[in-house]
């Protein structure tokens, strides 16, 4: 049997994973709405993806009426969803006595509350369905305990205590959470990172030398979001890593400190 679309969306649609799991979703035959602060990387993103009824809107995640407006136009034109990706986010590098409460109302502002804008505004039309599937894009920093991404590292562990929490909360109600928390990988991140150039220069070295590509990432992420797994771990070192912290945890922190100081 063919498969039955679905109606996809997708923050941060217009470049990186956003726009690589746009086009995975596209290629499956669903409907995708690429949401991105810019409308150039929106409709581009939108005209990029094969089959007909993609949607292209600009909204900032970070601010409740625009998302509001997103919801209007998503009941208009589709009457609701079946697949929510939470996955527009900033990057930050900084030590916390170097960050200032700017950076962290602002990581905070994307990195969390953009993810429960998303949910408030959506999950209720998948209750009342009783079908659907959200997936928030956080970051292996939400997990490692990495020194020197403090707001970010922060934000991202919050995204994903809440969609554990929020997949305990509908777990019986129909509805699928995932959380995707990926290491460095070749993609924009740090174009719009809070960081100076000389930190941002350096995890851009370690982008560039990192195993995994944006392909088999959003491959990975896809593959198991289809299967409904929860949390999606999908560079290639960090399983290993998870599983080493989990069951050695003072071994994995001598480790991450020593890793830490040579970097």
């Amino acid at each position: 049997m063919p498969n039955s679309p679905r109606r996809v969306l997708i923050t941060g649609a217009g470049s990186g994973l956003g726009l690589a799991l746009a086009q995975r979703y596209a290629g499956r035959g669903d409907r995708v709405a690429c949401i991105d602060l810019l409308s150039d990387r929106a409709e581009a993103a939108r005209a990029s993806l094969p089959g007909s009824g993609h949607l292209a809107h600009t909204a900032d995640v970070a601010d409740d009426a625009s998302m509001q407006a997103l919801a209007a136009r998503v009941a208009q034109e589709w009457g609701g969803l079946d697949v929510l990706i939470n996955n527009a986010g900033i990057a930050s590098a900084n030590a916390m006595v170097d960050t200032t409460m700017e950076e962290w109302r602002k990581v905070f502002e994307i990195d969390l509350f953009g993810v429960v804008r998303g949910c408030r505004l959506f999950l209720p039309g998948m209750l009342a369905a009783g079908s659907g599937q959200i997936i928030n894009t956080a970051s292996f920093a939400a997990l490692a305990g990495a020194p020197g991404i403090m707001s970010y590292g922060a934000a991202k562990a919050a995204v994903y205590a809440l969609s554990d929490q929020l997949r305990a909360e509908v777990h019986d109600r129909g509805v699928r959470v995932s959380v995707v928390c990926p290491a460095f990988f070749r993609t924009n991140l740090m174009d719009t990172a809070i960081a100076d150039e000389k930190t941002r220069a350096r995890v851009v070295r370690w982008m560039e030398k990192s195993p995994d590509s944006l392909g088999s990432v959003a491959d990975k992420v896809f593959a198991a979001a289809e299967r409904g797994e929860f949390l999606i771990l999908p560079t290639r070192r960090e399983p290993g890593y998870w599983r080493l912290k989990r069951w050695f945890p003072q071994l994995y922190f001598r480790q991450l400190v020593r890793r830490s100081a040579t970097r």
